[in-house]
């Protein structure tokens, strides 16, 4: 009998099955058929040439040659496991700090889920977040080395490498019962309204310039700090608030949501310094950031369709 022909499928399937008592059972904790699970342990007490359970109507029970399987199955298993944290250890992921950067709306809809996933593979991880309002802040702070990554509207510059995670579109939230019968706002709409934007630099200069190329330019008549000042004023009637889609959550009941009569969006993902030496950490960080913009629950949905949209992720090595 080679050993080398023994496969981990096989002992897994015998510890499974060993734990579970049964067939269906065992298949169920893999997540396999139950036939995959008797064609494991089949083979495998072919290839031992014993037979490790008595099958009968009350489940599978170990043989004594199968119980002694079993203990020196799961010192493999523990092998095993201790020759993955010891590469795990090498490369740097059973500890460190990851120092991220953000604006409030990302670091409340889209750092949660990212951090939340990385802390289920990599628990010992840390991670340090240094919240602003202005992306030539963060730009700063990352050129200062006061953090390693920025989570935000991606930075420019050739001294910054970046990965795009979504496209966060800018949305229009209007009073409760304004009237319109359609999500879709018009250009005349918001000519005859009065407009609500950030005081923010990063957040307000999309808008500025997309309405200074219109052929009838619009105003902003309101600048606010705050997004939760410009939803209240919206919800007393004051105007229409005009500021990218995560800013704008939570909506208030009542705030209707709107798509502008052109595309608009901000860009958002990780920038780091280029050439930078990067821990095997921030890559860990990185690769749990991309799988939440894919896969998380950052797109909500404006009410007739856009919204927030997943980017073009590649991998930033």
């Amino acid at each position: 009998m080679n050993p080398w022909k023994l496969k981990l499928s096989q002992l897994r399937a015998l510890l499974a099955v060993a734990e579970c008592g049964n067939f269906s059972e065992a298949a169920l904790q893999l997540e396999v058929t139950q036939s995959t699970i008797s064609h494991a342990i089949a083979t495998l007490e072919t290839e031992l040439g014993v037979v490790l359970f008595t099958r009968g109507r009350h489940g599978a029970q170990l043989t004594p040659v199968g119980d002694r399987a079993v203990a020196h199955a799961r010192r493999i298993q523990g092998e095993l496991e201790g020759l993955f944290s010891a590469a795990d250890q090498e490369k740097g992921l059973k500890g460190g700090t990851v120092r991220v950067g953000s604006f409030r709306s990302i670091s409340t809809h889209l750092l949660p889920g990212a951090i939340a996933r990385l802390h289920s593979r990599y628990p010992d991880i840390q991670i340090t977040l240094l919240e602003l309002d202005e992306g030539h802040q963060l730009k700063q702070a990352l050129l200062q080395g006061q953090i390693d990554v920025c989570v935000a509207q991606l930075l420019t510059g050739e001294e910054f490498e970046t990965l795009h995670i979504l496209d966060d579109e800018y949305i229009a939230l209007l009073p409760p019962n304004s009237g319109l019968r359609d999500a879709q706002l018009t250009m005349e709409d918001l000519a005859n309204s009065t407009l609500i934007a950030s005081s923010h630099t990063t957040c307000f200069s999309p808008i500025e310039k997309k309405f200074a190329s219109l052929a009838n330019p619009l105003k902003v008549h309101y600048r606010i700090r705050h997004d939760s000042s410009m939803t209240g004023m919206v919800q007393q009637g004051l105007g229409i608030a005009i500021l990218p889609q995560l800013a704008a959550e939570p909506i208030p009941p009542g705030v209707q949501v709107c798509r502008l009569p052109f595309a608009l969006a901000r860009p958002i993902g990780a920038s780091l310094l280029q050439g930078a030496l990067q821990t095997p950490a921030l890559y860990a960080f990185l690769d749990a950031l991309r799988e939440t913009g894919e896969f998380g629950t950052t797109k909500a949905v404006v009410s007739a369709g856009g919204g927030v949209k997943p980017g073009n992720m590649g991998v930033l090595r």
